[in-house]
């Protein structure tokens, strides 16, 4: 079983961002792997089964910002984060963290 793990804080004030819609697609075949929600404190833990996971498959996680940055009544270019990876190994950790602003995002894993 991998497990896949993120962190999403806010760039303009360095606080946790919680609520966040938060999709895993296999791009290979379109399918949805798993459709969650960060928690309170900006933190997601969702495990895989080895059964859903192609290490041949390009994956992409999405982190829907809209109604984030709306909740906290800022207007934002960027409403969606993307980030594309595969997931080589069936029972890995793969942390995919993000600090995002209303204009930009930086991403960094610890795969």
């Amino acid at each position: 079983m991998a497990t896949l793990t993120s962190h999403t804080l806010n760039g303009t004030d360095g606080t946790h961002a919680g609520g966040i819609k938060v999709t895993l697609t296999n791009l290979n075949s379109r399918e949805t792997t798993f459709e969650s929600y960060m928690d309170d404190g900006g933190r997601l833990s969702q495990e895989i089964s080895e059964d859903k996971i192609d290490t041949q498959a390009t994956y992409e996680l999405v982190f829907d910002v809209k109604a984030y940055w709306a909740n906290q009544k800022i207007h934002a270019t960027v409403t969606q984060i993307a980030l594309r990876f595969e997931m080589l190994d069936p029972s890995g950790l793969y942390h995919m963290p993000v600090i995002f602003s209303p204009n930009s995002y930086s991403m960094w894993t610890s795969a």
